[in-house]
Protein backbone atom coordinates (compact mmCIF):
# COMPACT_ATOMS: atom_id res chain seq x y z
CA UNK A 1 0.00 0.00 0.00
CA UNK A 2 1.25 2.99 -0.79
CA UNK A 3 1.46 6.25 1.31
CA UNK A 4 2.32 8.76 -1.45
CA UNK A 5 -0.27 12.20 -1.68
CA UNK A 6 -0.31 14.26 -4.56
CA UNK A 7 0.29 17.64 -3.87
CA UNK A 8 -1.94 20.51 -4.46
CA UNK A 9 1.42 22.70 -4.41
CA UNK A 10 4.34 23.42 -5.97
CA UNK A 11 7.43 25.58 -5.49
CA UNK A 12 8.55 27.78 -8.26
CA UNK A 13 10.90 24.83 -9.97
CA UNK A 14 8.78 22.19 -9.87
CA UNK A 15 5.94 24.61 -11.09
CA UNK A 16 7.92 25.65 -14.11
CA UNK A 17 8.84 22.12 -14.79
CA UNK A 18 4.99 21.12 -14.94
CA UNK A 19 4.77 24.39 -17.26
CA UNK A 20 7.27 23.36 -19.38
CA UNK A 21 8.92 27.18 -18.84
CA UNK A 22 11.83 27.98 -17.06
CA UNK A 23 12.13 28.93 -13.47
CA UNK A 24 12.82 32.15 -14.31
CA UNK A 25 9.72 32.89 -16.49
CA UNK A 26 7.49 31.56 -13.43
CA UNK A 27 9.05 34.43 -11.41
CA UNK A 28 7.91 37.19 -13.86
CA UNK A 29 4.53 35.72 -14.71
CA UNK A 30 4.68 35.82 -10.47
CA UNK A 31 5.83 39.55 -10.63
CA UNK A 32 3.51 40.42 -13.34
CA UNK A 33 0.72 39.34 -11.71
CA UNK A 34 -0.14 36.74 -14.23
CA UNK A 35 0.46 33.62 -11.41
CA UNK A 36 -0.75 34.07 -7.93
CA UNK A 37 2.08 33.00 -5.76
CA UNK A 38 1.26 32.10 -1.84
CA UNK A 39 4.26 31.92 0.68
CA UNK A 40 4.04 29.60 4.17
CA UNK A 41 7.21 30.64 5.91
CA UNK A 42 10.05 31.11 3.94
CA UNK A 43 8.61 28.99 1.24
CA UNK A 44 6.95 29.78 -2.11
CA UNK A 45 4.41 27.65 -3.51
CA UNK A 46 1.97 27.72 -6.23
CA UNK A 47 -1.50 25.52 -6.58
CA UNK A 48 -2.03 23.11 -8.63
CA UNK A 49 -5.21 25.36 -9.70
CA UNK A 50 -3.28 28.48 -9.85
CA UNK A 51 -0.66 26.89 -12.52
CA UNK A 52 -3.75 25.14 -14.27
CA UNK A 53 -5.68 28.67 -14.49
CA UNK A 54 -2.68 30.25 -16.03
CA UNK A 55 -2.51 27.31 -18.51
CA UNK A 56 -6.11 28.41 -19.35
CA UNK A 57 -5.75 31.45 -19.39
CA UNK A 58 -2.50 31.31 -21.91
CA UNK A 59 -4.64 28.96 -24.23
CA UNK A 60 -7.22 31.43 -24.58
CA UNK A 61 -4.78 34.20 -25.33
CA UNK A 62 -3.80 32.25 -28.61
CA UNK A 63 -5.24 31.82 -31.58
CA UNK A 64 -4.02 28.81 -33.65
Amino acid sequence: MSNFVEPIADCPADAARRLGISRSKIYQEVNAGRIRALKAGGRTLITRAEQQAWLDRLAGAVSV
